[in-house]
């Protein structure tokens, strides 16, 4: 099925280029920005992102006539826009002239301008004024030859607690709950004598003397995500009706937590991401990996764009490490292996000043004739020669489940422990699986997982009939299904589901659960069958249920404590010939990394390429018919690729074996058509 970007990518190859912020230069410096860009293999640049100072100096008053100068520099030297709606960060007087169209925390605190994102997005004046300034870059750039994506707003996430905000939190709950009575149920209001006369009387989760209802907090999240969308949509359907065709996005940010992407998927026309590892954490690789495969899964497996990264160092950690060309080319890689058809970054050339001064730049303060520029020109050439790889997927037969509400609802406080965090469950289910090199899709709970032979459930905190259903079906379908603590506990209004839990999972997974335990520090031991190593114990540490087997094979046990002898990891065979394993605490790694061999052992679920497992310094990623080898260790690794291939990046031939220097890469292309043999060392 065509996609919106073939068209692009077809005519530019993989996209690539960053933030062009041309307003701070001189006129005198965009000639030499867009021929260095040329030279540095760049074809696309983001404009305007921050321009609404610059277009609208006064109210009503418009300068377009720069930006008419800048696209026809940049269309001359053949470098494609994607030009920005500027409505994150408005003109100081709007914010002068209308306070009401600022933010307002939850202290009731009124932020000033003087930063970004200094809008609320229920003021009907900045909305108003958004739609404005859009409908004028729409009229005057819909048809502009050099204009050819289109990028609304910037990195959503404002969150405002003002009067208008509640004006609309009350008309969102309105539509949500019909009547007062059914919100009073849904919310729980009989606790603590919080039940409301009217939708008059409801406020977001202010400041209050101790604990919000967490129903309210939930909903209030569901709300800020909702509007949030509705201001990019507003953008998007007066850009369609000013006569754009081009692809039209916004940058999402990963697994943040003010956004439902979900729900935002279906109203871009291209999952674009903003994605800053912290390159000083040894595991950063890993997690970057799961935020890509999650940015392939929002987009349903199509080609995605990385729209923002770091050239070398940012400049908004605490301590700021420098980022290595070597690095920023692996990074970069990582993400065409796992879908992406476009590598951009903050920002083309370095601010001299703002917050972001020292933040690195493609073209740093001191000039091309530096190891970050000449980094980027590498790195140009080589996405040049990855043609082959454009518009391919990745084809994954393991699905992750993640769930932004079961996210929220399972955080708010007045829970067991504070320390059990949905994300680090996350990361840590998927670690095992990115270190033996298996390809995973994050999916969202309830949907259609028969194209998946292992389906990990890392936490699912609310859990409703139909990601019940979905679980079930792929267990009986002969899948397996692995499921982490927490998991089913409450309802989608965030109440607490009575019974045994998990309640609508405990007849697949064969257990039930009375009580949720936090355990103490240095955690307690685990023994059985799955433990490895010596002395043979594994671990539970922070969080663990007190469970029974009804009707599954105890596999681990809880060997001290309060839980000594109770089922720490079980599995239950499923009539239909999957299996269902329940993981009744949070586990030290390697006893979690023995539950899910145990899982794509019996699944039959090999790594993408075979003979990079074990080479813990090698990622091996399939995208299509193309082999990604990224080799991020400090020594020579060499790969079994069984067949005949091409090195895209160098053009040698590789025949059944390729050495990879260290912090260095190969793509290999089939030469010739393989034998397809179902030995082990088969590259699938």
């Amino acid at each position: 099925m065509p996609h919106i970007m073939d068209r692009l990518t077809a005519e530019l190859g993989l996209l690539y280029g960053g933030d062009y912020n041309p307003e701070q230069w001189d006129p005198s410096v965009w000639r030499e920005d867009a021929r260095l860009m040329r030279e540095a293999g760049v074809n696309l640049v983001t404009v305007g992102v921050f321009s609404w100072a610059r277009y609208e100096p006064e109210p009503g008053v418009r300068d377009f006539a720069w930006l008419d100068e800048v696209l026809d520099v940049l269309q001359a030297h053949g470098i494609a826009v994607d030009l920005a709606t500027p409505t994150a960060s408005p003109p100081p007087w709007l914010g002068i002239d209308h306070p009401e169209t600022l933010p307002v925390d939850r202290d009731g605190v009124r932020l000033v301008a003087g930063s970004r994102n200094q809008f609320a997005p229920s003021s009907r004046v900045y909305r108003e004024a958004a739609l404005a300034i859009t409908c004028d870059l729409a009229a005057r750039y819909a048809r502009h030859p050099a204009v050819r994506m289109w990028h609304v707003g910037n990195e959503y996430g404002q969150v405002d607690f003002g009067d208008e905000a509640a004006r609309e939190f009350r008309a969102w709950l309105h539509d949500r709950y019909g009547s007062i009575d059914a919100l009073n149920e849904a919310w729980g209001t009989a606790f603590w004598s919080q039940r409301y006369r009217d939708f008059e009387d409801v406020l977001p989760p202010r400041r209050a003397p101790y604990l919000v209802n967490p129903t309210q907090a939930l909903d209030f999240r569901r709300f800020t995500s909702d509007e949030l969308l509705a201001c990019y949509r507003e953008q998007h359907a007066a850009l369609r009706e000013a006569g754009v065709t081009a692809p039209i996005t916004t940058n999402f940010m990963g697994f943040f937590p003010g956004a439902d992407y979900w729900r935002w998927a279906d109203a871009v026309d291209v999952v674009a991401d903003d994605q800053y590892p912290d390159h000083a954490d040894p595991r950063s690789p890993a997690d970057a990996a799961l935020v890509q495969d999650l940015m392939r899964g929002l987009g349903g497996g199509a080609p995605w764009l990385l729209l923002e990264q770091a050239a070398g160092a940012t400049s908004w950690r605490e301590h700021n490490l420098p980022k290595s060309p070597e690095r920023m080319r692996l990074d970069s890689l990582q993400a065409v292996a796992r879908g992406a058809d476009g590598v951009c970054f903050f920002q083309w050339r370095a601010s001299t000043a703002g917050a972001e001064r020292f933040h690195s730049a493609m073209l740093p303060h001191a000039g091309p004739d530096t190891a970050v520029h000449r980094g980027v020109r590498r790195l140009g050439t080589d996405l040049a020669r990855l043609h082959p790889v454009i518009g391919s997927r990745v084809a994954a037969r393991t699905a992750l489940l993640f769930d932004w509400e079961s996210w929220w609802a399972a955080e708010e406080p007045g829970r067991i422990t504070e320390r059990l965090r949905t994300l680090d469950q996350v990361r840590a289910y998927y670690r095992p699986l990115w270190d033996r090199g298996v390809a995973v899709d994050v999916v969202r709970p309830g949907a259609a997982l028969d194209a998946y032979d292992v389906v990990v459930v890392p936490q699912t905190y609310l859990l409703d009939d139909d990601a019940a259903t979905s679980l079930r079906a792929a267990a009986e379908g002969g899948a397996c299904v692995v499921v982490g603590p927490m998991t089913g506990v409450a309802d989608r209004n965030a109440h607490v589901l009575p019974g045994r839990f998990p309640v609508r999972l405990a007849d697949v997974l064969g257990v039930s659960g009375e009580e949720w335990v936090a355990l103490p520090d240095g955690g307690v031991p685990v023994t059985g069958a799955l433990v490895t190593g010596t002395p043979g114990k594994g671990s539970a540490h922070t969080h663990a249920e007190l469970l029974r087997a009804d009707d599954a094979e105890v596999l681990s046990r809880f060997a001290d404590g309060h839980l000594a002898g109770a089922p720490a990891v079980t599995r239950r065979d499923v009539p239909g010939g999957g299996a269902a394993w329940y993981v009744g605490a949070v586990l030290d790694e390697p006893l979690l990394a023995a539950v899910l061999d145990d899982a794509l052992t019996r699944a039959g679920v090999p790594a993408a390429v075979p003979g990079a497992v074990g080479l813990d310094d090698v990622e091996a990623v399939v995208r299509g018919d193309v082999v990604f080898l990224l080799n991020r260790g400090g020594e020579t690794a060499r790969v079994a690729v069984p067949g005949t291939w091409t090195d895209l990046l160098t053009g040698d031939d590789v025949i059944d074996v390729v050495d990879l220097p260290p912090h260095d890469a190969a793509v290999l292309h089939p030469a010739q058509p393989r034998n397809q043999g179902t030995g082990d060392d088969e590259v699938h």
